[in-house]
C-alpha cells in the first residue's frame, strides 16, 4: 500500500471509503444498512470513533472519521469492518425472515473473495483497502465533505444532497437528524 494512504496522524480526521466486494449493492436492504449503522454506534460508544460525516450508498460508504485517542483509528476501522462483515454473513446464512433473492450468490461472492485474499480465513464482505486520506486543511475538508454529500446526487438517486436519508447532509443543513451522532467539521 502506498504511503499516501496510511493513517499517520491520529489527531486528524480522515476521509475513507468502505466498498463492498465487487461493488455488490448490499445496502439496498435495511437489514444490512442497520448492521453497519449499529456497528458505527458501537465503535463510537466503546472504541472512541469520531464521526464527522457519512454517506451510505448502495455498494459503498463514504465517511469522514477520526479517533478520540482511546484506540488507534486503524484498529477501530478493522473492528468495524470485521463485525459488519461477520454480521451480514450471519444474516445471509441464518436469516430465514430476510427475503433475500441474492442470498446464495452473495455468499458465493463473499467466499470467493475471501479465498483469494491471504488476510482472510474464509469470507470477505469489504474490499481490503479504504484509502484513508488525511484532511489537513479547511479547504480539503470542505472539498471531501461536499464530495461525500453530493455522491447520491451524482448517482442520480436524489436531486438535492440533503434529501438522501442515509447521509449526514441533513444534519449539516439542520433539516433533520440522522441515526449516527456527529462531530461537526464546519
Amino acid at each position: 500500500m502506498s504511503r499516501k494512504y496510511k493513517i499517520k496522524d491520529q489527531e486528524r480526521p480522515y476521509f475513507l471509503t468502505f466498498t463492498v466486494i465487487n461493488w455488490i449493492d448490499a445496502f439496498i436492504r435495511n437489514e444490512y444498512r442497520n448492521i453497519f449503522i449499529d456497528s458505527v454506534k458501537f465503535c463510537q460508544q466503546n472504541k472512541g470513533l469520531e464521526v464527522y460525516a457519512h454517506c451510505i450508498m448502495t455498494s459503498h460508504v463514504h465517511m469522514i472519521i477520526g479517533s478520540n485517542g482511546q484506540n488507534p483509528l486503524k484498529g477501530i476501522i478493522r473492528d468495524l469492518k470485521s463485525f459488519t462483515s461477520r454480521s451480514i454473513r450471519k444474516v445471509l446464512e441464518n436469516g430465514m425472515e430476510l427475503n433475500e433473492s441474492r442470498k446464495e450468490w452473495m455468499l458465493w461472492m463473499m467466499q470467493r473473495a475471501g479465498k483469494q485474499n491471504i488476510n482472510n480465513n474464509d469470507y470477505q464482505f469489504w474490499q481490503q483497502d479504504n484509502q484513508p486520506i488525511e484532511l489537513y486543511s479547511d479547504v480539503f475538508i470542505k472539498q471531501k465533505l461536499n464530495y461525500l454529500h453530493n455522491n447520491p446526487v451524482e448517482a442520480g438517486f436524489v436531486k438535492s444532497p440533503e434529501l438522501w436519508q442515509y447521509s449526514s447532509c441533513a444534519d449539516y443543513y439542520e433539516t433533520d437528524k440522522g441515526p449516527i451522532e456527529l462531530l461537526y467539521l464546519e
